[in-house]
């Protein structure tokens, strides 16, 4: 079975039951964290793709890390991924939860990158004018690329909005070798 066909299985499968307990909220948090963990802890990432650990003992670690902070349905589905030998997909079933969940409450994810940090305030604005232009939420993150020189690069799901000067510049250039050469 193709690795992707896996991951959207489980994804519509924990998605679902969360569904029908209205437990979307708590399991987006709960796919959140986990999908933090898996790409912020090199020795959890290594553990899940480990073969010499066995799936009891890998349960066992993800109970005593997981525990506390995410709920029982988060916490048995991960045990029933584990069981199934299916952990190295963990990263992209919550991926796909993710995804659908968004899909399911009309969120957008954007990006918005910049030449340098932006304050917290600054942030939400940007993200309130999204949403009033979009007619939905959307959850922006923030990036920093020194290299643009200036103006901003914003990606709203598939789609890029580029107004840095980087790219103005490299535009310019362009023009201006065609109109030489032309």
């Amino acid at each position: 079975m193709d690795e992707s066909a896996v991951t959207v299985r489980y994804a519509k499968a924990i998605f679902s039951l969360a569904k029908q307990n209205d437990l979307l909220a708590s399991l987006k948090t709960d796919m959140e964290l986990i999908s933090n963990v898996c790409r912020q802890s090199v020795d959890f990432d290594l553990l899940l793709k480990s073969p010499v650990v066995k799936s009891s003992e890998k349960i066992r670690l993800t109970k005593l890390i997981f525990g506390e902070k995410i709920d029982s349905l988060s916490l048995d589905f991960l045990e029933l991924v584990m069981r199934n030998k299916r952990e190295a997909f963990i990263p992209f079933i919550c991926r796909n939860v993710l995804t659908l969940i968004r899909k399911e409450k009309n969120i957008k994810t954007a990006v918005l990158t910049t030449v340098s940090d932006m304050d917290e305030a600054t942030i939400r604005k940007a993200e309130k004018i999204l949403e009033t232009e979009l007619g939905s939420k959307v959850e922006l993150s923030t990036k920093v690329n020194p290299r643009m020189i200036g103006g901003v690069i914003l990606r709203i799901d598939d789609r890029q909005y580029d107004a840095s000067i980087a790219t103005q510049l490299k535009k310019m250039k362009q023009e201006l070798l065609k109109t030489r050469l032309g």
